[in-house]
């Protein structure tokens, strides 16, 4: 993974289509909850509310050069992502993870070479009845992020562009 930072990405690529998205949900800010602060790729989405069955099956999958973009509806009721399931993306290859939600697990999460962001951490985990819609343009923070544009994200903020910016 090649080191950016976002800030640089936006300067070197103005007028490319890229979208910034908004720092505060509702009063509510993206976090860092990973061992790797910097991290991007070709998105891959899901969309899922309070059931993380489609994430835990995606995670499980190819992820090289990918981030997992979960929309779980900005929940703050359980997470959708814990430890077990991190270290599953990390052992396949994925970049990192956003989620729209919470996680756990989050001292274990820290550790990993994982970019994870998200709302929050909560203990409760979420139920597994197998809903959620992956592939789909997922529409939060004041941008569309659509199945396989490119999301970057550090601890300046998330960009999704149209086209690899690295």
């Amino acid at each position: 993974m090649v080191d950016f930072v976002t800030c640089d990405l936006l300067d070197a690529n103005e007028n490319s289509g890229i979208q910034v998205m908004s720092p505060s949900l509702d009063g509510k800010f993206f976090r860092s909850f990973g061992g790797r602060a910097a991290f991007g790729g070709q998105a891959v989405t899901v969309k899922c509310f309070e059931d993380n069955s489609r994430v835990k099956e995606l995670l499980a999958t190819d992820g090289a050069g990918k981030v997992l973009v979960v929309d779980g509806g900005a929940s703050m009721r359980c997470a959708l992502m814990g430890d077990m399931i991190a270290e599953s993306a990390v052992k396949n290859g994925w970049a990192g993870v956003i989620i729209y939600g919470c996680v756990r697990d989050v001292d274990a999460i820290a550790a990993l070479d994982l970019g994870v962001q998200a709302l929050a951490a909560i203990p409760q985990k979420s139920t597994r009845k197998g809903a959620g819609e992956t592939g789909v343009t997922l529409k939060f923070g004041g941008v569309s992020i659509a199945d396989g544009a490119y999301v970057y994200a550090d601890n300046n903020g998330i960009l999704v562009s149209p086209q690899p910016l690295l």
